[in-house]
């Protein structure tokens, strides 16, 4: 598993994490926005609003994870591969030596 993968479920977590403050200026967003729009701001208007938020947050989580996991676990099969691969060749350059002493 590389940086890149780390980077990004780093910065997927940075996008779900809002301070006090954030929460206030994004709360004040949303009450103006939908003042413009001729709406009437709801707290559960809000609500929704940090839910599609965490959610959205929580899907680019999931799929950085996802991919560093499946990074990792193709690098884990091909090094056991090659692991097994220079096992065999050991043993049969041992046999084939042990077959040359003996004759």
């Amino acid at each position: 598993m590389d940086n890149q993968d780390y980077n990004k479920a780093e910065n997927a977590l940075d996008k779900a994490k809002w301070t006090a403050n954030d929460y206030a200026d994004r709360a004040k967003d949303y009450i103006r926005e939908q003042r413009n729009n001729n709406e009437e701001p709801t707290a559960e208007g809000w609500m929704e609003r940090a839910k599609h938020n965490i959610s959205d947050a929580w899907e680019d989580t999931k799929d950085a994870v996802s991919d560093a996991w499946e990074k990792t676990k193709d690098w884990t099969d091909d090094a056991w591969d090659d692991t097994k691969d220079a096992a065999d060749d050991v043993a049969d350059k041992t046999k084939d030596t042990w077959k040359d002493s003996t004759n």
